[in-house]
């Protein structure tokens, strides 16, 4: 897996849909960066899954990081050594991809997340 350009699942897309609905949020990447820092708070290591990714939702390094890229790979490579893996591209291309889809996931089940404001106070509480 490389970090060049990051690719969804189908069902990934369709939460995102579903997100940038209620939210409001009009980016792919917006969303994606925070569901990458929810499913990092988490201490769990995702759940080991071949991810197919099948959608056309795909967006490049850059854009996923933005300004931010050098933090984001930093918390990634954190993350890898955490998990016991040397965070190698193909480990943090791996570990950003399983990490998005649990977000994403954690994000498009919450029943209480109807407007970014929603979004913004699940992440200060």
């Amino acid at each position: 897996m490389s970090l060049d350009t990051i690719r969804l699942s189908q069902p990934a897309k369709d939460q995102l849909i579903k997100l940038k609905r209620v939210t409001g949020i009009k980016n792919w990447n917006v969303l994606c960066r925070w569901a990458l820092a929810l499913s990092l708070q988490d201490e769990t290591p995702p759940l080991v899954r071949n991810i197919n990714p099948d959608s056309n939702v795909e967006m490049s390094w850059r854009t996923f990081a933005g300004a931010y890229g050098d933090i984001y790979m930093a918390l990634i490579r954190s993350r890898c050594l955490r998990d016991g893996s040397e965070p190698t591209e193909e480990a943090c291309g791996r570990t950003l991809v399983t990490h998005l889809h649990r977000g994403i996931g954690y994000l498009a089940g919450r029943p209480d997340l109807t407007s970014v404001d929603n979004l913004i106070k699940g992440a200060v509480e």
